[in-house]
């Protein structure tokens, strides 16, 4: 199979920065965020490439992130919140091990917090909240294999949830021997 074991998506405090490196260490591979991706290509946090060159440009290069980490990548794969909007990272992720990590809006306002620098919740951060997730929703239950909540779970039992549903070893010890 080419293409990342594990693809995660979700809204801002899903936790899959979190779950995505427990995953990666379980299954002995590398974990990889598209976020940090583009934060390394543009040389600034996310938050400034919003403020500096507004969202669409922001959007070209997770476009471009996401496209390149699906072709490079064989471990666990974080993408940004916002990235199933676009109709050609859809179409990329078809058919490949996707999560849609489920989160409500108390425990991703409890992870994420209100002075976190996000740029699309930076004014009145739970009504945006709440209106990203009506419209993304459908996208992200569009790309994903399957959908694991994480409200009232610890990270560990989220990992369990998601290696279960891609039917997955939970544990594997990584192959030294190459």
């Amino acid at each position: 199979m080419t293409g990342p074991a594990v693809v995660l998506v979700g809204p801002p405090g899903a936790g899959k920065s979190t779950i995505g490196a427990l995953l990666a260490q379980r299954l002995g591979t590398g974990y990889r965020d598209t976020d940090a991706d583009i934060e390394r290509t543009a040389g600034k946090p996310i938050p400034e490439i919003f403020i500096d060159e507004g969202e669409p440009h922001f959007r070209a290069l997770e476009r471009e992130a996401v496209r390149t980490a699906v072709a490079e990548h064989p471990g666990v794969l974080a993408l940004g919140g916002g990235a199933v909007m676009d109709d050609g990272t859809r179409a990329l992720l078809a058919g490949l091990p996707v999560v849609f990590l489920d989160v409500e809006l108390a425990d991703a306002v409890h992870r994420v917090g209100l002075d976190a620098p996000r740029p699309l919740l930076a004014v009145n951060p739970r009504q945006r909240w709440r209106e990203l997730m009506e419209a993304r929703r459908p996208l992200y239950t569009e790309v994903a294999r399957a959908t694991v909540t994480t409200g009232g779970r610890t990270p560990d039992e989220v990992a369990d949830a998601v290696l279960q549903a891609l039917a997955l070893p939970r544990d594997r010890t990584p192959d030294t021997t190459q």
